[in-house]
């Protein structure tokens, strides 16, 4: 998945069809006021592992919603609307900011998202292709190849 009019080339995401409103990995979630109308900063972290690349970023509040989470609490979340690019497409959608550490997905893609341009397989996974396998190592804390090769090359 990726979001670039935020600046952040790959995070990783799971469809959820059983969440209406797509939610992303959110932190240090800051409101503030813009030419009269409500707006929100915040940090995006594409990484699971790893605090690089962190992105801020600031949105118009679309909504304030409650949410109920996984766990059952309900909670008040600013809502934004972002374009991300799944499977080639481009999709505006709306998020719900989240605090999504424990997670094992940076975002949750809900079915409005998905309606009416994708079907789900729900046996499959990766039918979009995986992130290319630097992407991945990245993503679970492990340096690039590249770079473990060229340290190992110099220190001979």
């Amino acid at each position: 998945m990726q979001l670039p009019e935020i600046g952040v080339p790959w995070i990783k995401a799971k469809l959820d069809t059983g969440a209406r409103t797509s939610s992303i990995h959110a932190y240090e979630i800051t409101p503030f006021t813009r030419d009269g109308e409500e707006w929100v900063r915040f940090m995006v972290r594409p990484w699971q592992k790893s605090a690089e690349d962190a992105v801020m970023v600031e949105c118009r509040v679309h909504d304030r919603r409650s949410v109920r989470s996984s766990s059952g609490h309900v909670q008040k979340r600013y809502v934004v609307e972002l374009r991300v690019v799944l499977m080639g497409q481009d999709v505006d959608a709306e998020f719900t900011l989240s605090n999504r550490d424990q997670m094992g997905f940076r975002m949750l893609i809900g079915r409005e998202a998905l309606r009416p341009r994708f079907a789900v397989v729900s046996g499959r996974s990766f039918l979009g292709g995986r992130a290319p396998k630097p992407v991945r190592r990245r993503n679970r804390g492990k340096p690039e190849i590249a770079e473990e090769n060229s340290s190992a090359a110099q220190s001979r």
